[in-house]
């Protein structure tokens, strides 16, 4: 065999699976460093959740003593089953300007999956929720990721596709500037909503956060286990405590508080919204590295930062349709923008291309899709 596969079991190993990606890009200004922590929790079993039910392993790929590739592949038998067809995963995909490099990777990914009974894998995915490190940039390569998105040469779109990949679904953020004014018509409309359901909107207390974090726990799975397009249903997992609490936990000490909110009809809470400062504007100064004196970087970061990224939301479907997300999404970019000025920007990530009710609204109110990623089948 030509190429060699070296499990990553060491912290040696380790090293080598970040230097590498360090190598690939240095041609590509654009591209960010991911928090380098934040990527090895992933892999860790003692702090990624999805090692319970699941599997993954990850691998250095060498032609001789040159480093050529890197790779993970990943299962989770009990979500793989709500799939259709039953896949497992390829992700963290990294590889130089060769197919046979990217053929041999994919050769091993399907013995790997054949082995464990699979006929078929996606990728890239990430080996837990889809809301970060997902899918392969394929449009728009002149911007700069948001936090938790993926920057690709693009190079990678072209070997992929000439692979034997089939486009499995595509992803597309949206980019709403702050400089540029909501429609009249629109603000109109949803103080009116706000007037007639007697809506309060207010942002998440992130001083006492249990009670707050349960309400988006309860909307968001209900909101996204009966969705109004049926074919996406089977791209949810249900949020559970622990991932919310770990959420709150992490966005504390960053949040603009008044980017996360809740909008409650009579007291109850109905709706919610999550976004967060662009952390990769400290990753790029650190090199995705994170050490204690980096800190004081994050705290500050909301004083000015530039871009905001819309994370998650979620409204309880008898409240869909009474323009109570619009009012969510209207009083979040006005609250939002006094609380930071600074702002240049907004990235809501991660709308399905299914996904049309979430694309007219976002239009509505002056957002426009400006990237794609694209996850991609190859079967066994």
């Amino acid at each position: 065999m030509r190429y060699q596969f070296e499990r990553v079991k060491n912290r040696a190993g380790v090293d080598r699976f970040h230097d590498f990606q360090r190598q690939i890009y240095q041609e590509y200004p654009c591209w960010i460093p991911p928090f380098r922590y934040e990527i090895e929790n992933i892999f860790d079993p003692e702090k990624n959740s999805f090692f319970t039910h699941g599997e993954c392993e990850r691998y250095l790929v060498f032609d001789g003593k040159k480093m050529v590739g890197r790779f993970a592949v990943m299962n989770h038998p009990e979500r793989d089953q709500a799939l259709d067809p039953v896949m497992g995963g390829l992700g963290f995909l990294e590889f130089i300007h060769d197919p046979d490099v990217l053929d041999a990777i994919l050769e091993f990914a399907r013995n790997w999956h054949q082995k464990r009974g699979y006929h078929a894998f996606r990728g890239p995915i990430n080996f837990g929720e889809n809301d970060t490190f997902w899918g392969l940039l394929v449009e728009n390569y002149d911007e700069t990721p948001v936090y938790g998105m993926h920057y690709h040469p693009p190079y990678y779109k072209e070997l992929i596709e000439k692979s034997g990949a089939e486009k499995l679904d595509d992803h597309w953020s949206y980019r709403r500037d702050f400089d540029q004014s909501l429609p009249e018509r629109l603000i109109n409309i949803t103080n009116r909503i706000e007037q007639r359901l007697d809506v309060e909107i207010r942002p998440v207390n992130f001083k006492n956060p249990d009670e707050d974090a349960e309400a988006i726990r309860q909307i968001y799975n209900r909101a996204w286990a009966n969705q109004d397009i049926a074919e996406r249903e089977q791209d949810f997992t249900e949020l559970t405590r622990e991932t919310v609490n770990e959420m709150v936990n992490q966005l504390k000490h960053v949040v603009i508080r008044d980017s996360v909110l809740l909008a409650l009809v009579d007291g109850t809470p109905v709706s919610f919204i999550v976004s967060i400062p662009d952390l990769n504007e400290v990753s790029a100064k650190t090199g995705g590295k994170l050490r204690w004196w980096h800190i004081p970087r994050l705290f500050l970061l909301k004083r000015h930062v530039k871009r905001l990224r819309t994370v998650v939301f979620g409204t309880l479907p008898e409240y869909r349709k009474k323009g109570i997300e619009a009012l969510v999404f209207v009083r979040g970019i006005e609250m939002t923008h006094r609380a930071a000025p600074s702002l240049d920007h907004l990235e809501g990530a991660w709308v399905s291309e299914k996904n049309w009710l979430m694309q007219r609204s976002l239009e509505a109110l002056g957002c426009r899709h400006h990237k794609t990623h694209r996850t991609y089948l190859w079967k066994c």
